[in-house]
């Protein structure tokens, strides 16, 4: 028999947060505001969302001190409700653990290394000199090349391609589709035609990073490309060659950077932004979506570029405009300095 589900007490106690109303409720899952039941959970993060507070039915909600009096229903009081309601959540996550071993289907190399505990599935590769650390789960369809790790208790979902040289540290969660270690987008023109540059290096994922699906992460011309510890990248990611991606930054989807690149720590990246190449970026910096990053950042704080929606009436008159901005600008100020001329 499964042991009971815990009360709204037992979440305050173990999770250190303050409780307010009563807490007898057992909590047996979680939901959003205006969806959760009386025997669940929910949280209110975003002050957006404070009229469907008033509404809920849920059996109790975590969330800021500030928002408290305005909860109808018993409050767990949190610094950051987000990440606590993340905590609690984890709780109610179930999937069926992976069996240890090697799936009759799958093809391993003479010479790859799988540890004890490891799992590899249905229909997996493992190429030449690879390793498979103790606790780590290979999903199905997943192709491992020649000269790779993947450290303990890491999980390829399915279908994940490490091509070759690609070292995965501790705890990775890469999603099905992901492709790391293929060649970098190296070529030189010569005589009128494009001669390849060897793809040499590798990819160095650090510990309890998560790469997202159908993610693609070059490896390096001569070194390797580096994602540092705790890095967080979203589907449909671009990481060219030889970049080095910052402890703790997150991109969301379609964000692409070119190679050669450094991002520093506790960056944010927003959807479809490109970072163009050969650039250093420092810590604590946040890009909004669609910004086009073109020149190196070396002061915190956030950056966009990019043209907010606007009806398409709108839009078409102003983008008419603009291709008159140079002339509107020499009208108006006369004696403005003209980079493109001025000496």
């Amino acid at each position: 028999m499964s042991a009971p589900a815990p009360t709204v007490a037992e979440l305050a106690q173990r999770y250190g947060l303050e409780l307010r109303g009563a807490g007898a409720a057992r909590i047996d899952g979680v939901a959003a505001l205006h969806d959760a039941g009386p025997a669940q959970l929910s949280f209110l993060a975003n002050p957006q969302y404070r009229a469907r507070l008033r509404e809920t039915r849920a059996a109790a909600v975590v969330l800021r001190d500030a928002d408290a009096a305005g909860c109808p229903v018993p409050a767990l009081v949190s610094r950051n409700p987000y990440a606590d309601f993340a905590r609690i959540a984890a709780l109610y996550e179930s999937r069926p653990a992976a069996p240890a071993g090697v799936h009759a289907s799958a093809v391993l190399a003479p010479d790859a290394v799988v540890e004890a505990g490891a799992s590899i599935g249905p229909l997996c590769v493992v190429g030449a000199r690879s390793r498979i650390a103790a606790g780590a789960e290979i999903g199905p369809g997943c192709v491992i090349g020649h000269d790779c790790v993947v450290g303990a208790h890491s999980r390829l979902v399915a279908r994940v391609t490490l091509v070759a040289r690609v070292v995965l540290g501790q705890r990775v969660l890469v999603h099905p589709g992901a492709v790391l270690g293929a060649d970098g987008f190296g070529l030189a023109m010569d005589a009128g035609h494009w001669l390849k540059v060897p793809q040499l290096g590798g990819v160095q994922v650090g510990d309890d990073c998560e790469i997202g699906a159908n993610t693609t992460i070059d490896r390096g011309a001569l070194g390797d490309t580096v994602l540092e510890e705790d890095v967080r990248l979203d589907n449909q990611v671009q990481i060219g060659h030889n970049c080095r991606i910052g402890a703790h930054t997150a991109m969301a989807g379609c964000v692409g950077v070119a190679g050669s690149t450094t991002i520093g720590k506790y960056c944010l990246v927003a959807g479809a932004a490109g970072i163009s190449g050969h650039l250093t970026i420092c810590d604590k910096v946040t890009i909004s979506a669609m910004t086009m990053v073109i020149r190196n950042i070396t002061e915190p704080g956030e950056y966009s570029s990019g043209l907010p929606m606007q009806d398409n009436r709108s839009w078409k008159r102003n983008i008419a405009r603009f291709r008159h901005l140079d002339e509107i600008v020499r009208k108006l100020l006369p004696r403005q300095r003209d980079p493109d001329h001025d000496e």
